[in-house]
């Protein structure tokens, strides 16, 4: 098989030549490892190889869905036992660490069929929505290179799109899955609170606002492989309902007519571009072509209250991380990157009344969204509020870097989240993806679907959100879709 061939096929095609002999897993594996060095270069997507263990695995019998695939892990709790990882931060590069055991969700996917043989590039500890540690460097759109791939998924998204792998690991904190998706023109679901596993070392991330799964090219590889991971584990606060059926064979099923309700606007009030307002129309367009019925409206919440509620916890978590790694690896300030620091000291002055306070109105939220549901079947918005943004452009400026290393050493760093400080601050972190917390808030099943790309050959993906555990009828609605206006064809205008 040739590289061309190999790119034009998502996951379970890839396994189904696997099964009848046409190819070998080891020939695939050598064609992604070709792919990679032949992109990688230019994108730097891929941050960490394991060519050596995935060669010899190749080699061996694999059994599931996706037997012998190429396949590639994110940098960020998708740890593969005796592979160094690095979370995107220097504080674990330097130190050269290795993981000790697999996470629960690598165990799935390899018995799955997967074979894992690289990490993807990753913000550092997956709190930004753009893709540029310092410890890796920026990761590169491949649609267009001068542009990033978003985050924190985006050394993933970048891998997938240009057709390094079929299908890689993700994971989504506050659209972490969407908006690497939407960026790079990808399919990507964020399923249900409780729905994919995160042990053996944490019961849920953020309060269950955090989940795992995949960005992949084609609905269906989504779909079969969420049948293969999901479900509860041991340590599992609570078991989710399993679905009343294979994702895989619902997806043949095209849904009822749905009511659909929809909404352009950012819900903390900053500007949406033309590009993502062209994409819900045309979206809707398609939608009503189909006989589904869409009409305007969103959900009673006050976006703003929600986005200060998303980043108490947000930067609560990233100083507890920041905290942890100093306490079990030594790590010191000069590890970390200065956001990163500057985000652990917001964090840090939150009081438990505050936190408690937040997470209570989570469940306000969860409330008004089952009233919201009663009268529509999903509920559509942009996935991110433009086309990806450049490398560089969304960075702490040169001038306010000093005034930040000052406050920090002077421990008032926080004073600059204080007043009517939060909301600039609110607005100058998700102004770019104002859409995607809602559903992590909520726990609530969100995906991307790649439906537009602009003049300049840029995606921007349309977000639907369901009822909780809904994943069927997200997954039922992308297949439709994907047959009406298939996306497949486009990665052939991949630039490199």
């Amino acid at each position: 098989m040739k590289y061309t061939e190999y790119d034009q096929y998502d996951g379970l095609a890839l396994a189904k030549f696997i099964q009848t002999k046409q190819v070998t897993s080891t020939e695939l594996l050598q064609l992604a490892w070709q792919r990679t060095q032949q992109v990688n270069p230019k994108l730097n997507a891929v941050v960490i190889t394991m060519y050596e263990q995935a060669l010899q695995s190749s080699k061996q019998k694999h059994s599931g869905l996706f037997s012998g695939i190429p396949f590639l892990l994110k940098d960020l709790h998708q740890e593969y036992q005796g592979v160094p990882t690095s979370f995107g931060s220097n504080s674990l590069k330097k130190l050269n660490y290795v993981s000790t055991q697999h996470s629960e969700i690598v165990r799935r996917w390899e018995n799955a069929g997967a074979i894992p043989f690289g990490l993807t590039n990753s913000p550092e500890f997956g709190i930004k929505g753009i893709t540029e540690p310092e410890a890796w460097g920026a990761c590169h759109n491949p649609w267009h290179l001068k542009h990033n791939s978003g985050g924190s998924s985006g050394g993933s998204a970048s891998a997938v799109a240009a057709g390094i792998v079929p299908i890689a690991g993700a994971s989504d904190g506050g659209g972490s899955i969407r908006i690497p998706a939407s960026y790079c023109g990808l399919f990507g679901i964020k399923p249900s609170r409780g729905r994919t596993p995160w042990g053996p070392k944490m019961s849920e991330a953020m309060h269950g606002a955090a989940s795992q799964h995949v960005l992949t090219k084609s609905v269906r590889d989504s779909a079969a492989m969420l049948d293969m991971t999901q479900g509860a584990e041991q340590n599992s606060l609570f078991k989710i309902e399993q679905p009343q059926g294979k994702y895989l064979e619902l997806i043949q099923q095209a849904p009822r007519p749905l009511k659909i309700a929809f909404s352009i606007d950012s819900p903390i009030g900053t500007l949406v571009s033309q590009d993502a307002k062209a994409a819900i129309l045309n979206t809707i367009k398609l939608l009503e072509s189909l006989g589904h019925h869409v009409e305007e409206t969103a959900p009673k919440i006050d976006g703003m209250q929600l986005a200060k509620d998303f980043i108490i916890t947000w930067f609560s978590q990233c100083a507890f991380t920041v905290q942890q790694f100093k306490r079990e690896f030594g790590a010191k300030d000069k590890d970390f990157e200065l956001d990163t620091l500057a985000i652990a000291a917001f964090g840090a002055k939150a009081t438990a009344l505050d936190y408690i306070q937040n997470l209570n109105n989570w469940g306000n939220y969860v409330q008004s969204m089952n009233h919201f549901f009663e009268d529509y079947d999903l509920y559509l918005t942009p996935a991110t509020a433009s086309v990806a943004p450049k490398n560089g452009e969304i960075k702490t400026p040169a001038w306010q870097k000093p005034i930040l290393k000052s406050l920090l050493k002077l421990d008032q760093a926080h004073l600059l989240a204080k007043g009517k400080l939060v909301e600039h601050l609110i607005k100058n972190n998700l102004q770019w993806v104002p859409f995607t917390q809602l559903a992590n808030i909520t726990g609530l099943p969100a995906m991307s679907v790649p439906l537009y790309w602009n003049k300049n050959n840029l995606p921007l993906g349309s977000q639907f959100i369901a009822p909780f555990g809904r994943e069927d009828l997200l997954l039922q609605l992308a297949a439709q879709l994907e047959q009406a206006q298939p996306w497949m064809p486009k990665y052939q205008n991949i630039v490199v």
